[in-house]
């Protein structure tokens, strides 16, 4: 990492870090949900980069979400014990579904289309069992402001929190992106034959980097749910919201570090921009226009905004170089 990136990282980390003591409250209400969604974006980001598209991300975001809501409701059982428990049953779902598809090799949009029946699956289970969970209506959290039900009052606290998290979320990606197993999940998305007879177990890079993703994804709905104190299965789970999650990986850069945080905050003040613009007048605005501009990035920015800005930044550099290199020969004494 150069000085200057790092110099950079650390004014970051201050700015984020006075957000809560000069933001207005509807302000660290927005930055709250980009951690969020930004910590959610980047567990998908771990599978896509590496051509493993996901569709049923919805479904690990809906488990996450409504495990810890569903035994703090029901049984009293505080967030801190139904998160991890969140995790673990999201693990499971996505061992489940990948073990199966990776091993009969199941593979571009066949398994795109698989992780899409998951993920609805979900959505119409939740539905279905609407006396636990309160169906298609949802369900409001029992409000206990308190750090065992993990409900504050205070929205810097919960914004410290996220940031913490996403903080988390940001080191796994960077350390899967330096670490061996990049290298063998790049070799596997260009050829699976190729390489597993190069002795890469193809089995194990593409199921560890899928449990990561969904565990990674559980975090963020448990999170988004008690923070808002409800959940809504339309919200956490199905087809639209693995569009969602997609969308803003990608519009962000789902190749870099920070990009799908740049997606979430793309698609959040969009969302809310939208929100205030039609009001009631336009349901469904937002997935629509999700839709279009995902076509559009594909097609115009596959690298996505922070892909673009970077790119452009290194033409500009390599520009700023040949004139340097061009200024240096012309000074040079003619011999």
């Amino acid at each position: 990492m150069s000085k200057s990136a790092l110099a950079g990282g650390v004014a970051g980390l201050i700015a984020l870090a006075i957000v809560p003591f000069v933001a207005a409250d509807y302000i660290l209400h927005i930055a709250i949900q980009i951690l969020i969604w930004g910590l959610i974006y980047t567990a998908w980001s771990l599978m896509g980069r590496f051509g493993l598209t996901s569709f049923g991300h919805g479904a690990f975001l809906g488990i996450g979400a409504y495990v810890p809501a569903l035994l703090w409701n029901y049984y009293g059982v505080t967030p801190w014990l139904g998160i991890p428990l969140g995790m673990a049953l999201a693990m499971l779902v996505a061992m489940l579904i990948g073990y199966p598809s990776f091993r009969l090799r199941v593979v571009g949009h066949y398994f795109a289309l698989v992780t899409m029946a998951l993920s609805q699956v979900v959505l119409l289970s939740l539905v279905a069992a609407r006396e636990v969970t309160g169906g298609s209506l949802g369900m409001t959290i029992n409000v206990v402001h308190s750090w065992l039900a993990l409900q504050f009052t205070q929205k810097s606290v919960f914004y410290g929190i996220a940031l913490v998290v996403w903080l988390a979320g940001l080191v796994v990606w960077w350390r899967v992106d330096l670490g061996i197993g990049r290298v063998a999940l790049e070799a596997i998305s260009e050829d699976e034959i190729a390489a597993a007879s190069s002795g890469i177990n193809v089995m194990r890079e593409k199921l560890r980097v899928t449990l990561i993703s969904a565990a990674l994804t559980a975090i963020g709905g448990s999170l988004l749910t008690q923070y808002i104190q409800y959940v809504n299965p339309d919200v956490v789970s199905g087809v639209p919201v693995s569009l969602q999650i997609v969308f803003a990986a990608i519009a962000g850069g789902m190749g870099t570090l920070l990009g799908p945080t740049v997606g979430a905050f793309f698609t959040i003040v969009l969302n809310e921009s939208l929100r205030i613009l039609f009001g009631t007048h336009f349901i469904g605005a937002a997935n629509t226009i999700y839709g279009i501009l995902l076509i559009l990035f594909i097609i115009f920015m596959p690298q996505g905004i922070v892909g673009l800005i970077e790119g452009i930044s290194a033409r500009a550099a390599h520009g700023v170089d040949e004139e340097e290199e061009a200024a240096a020969a012309q000074a040079m004494p003619e011999r």
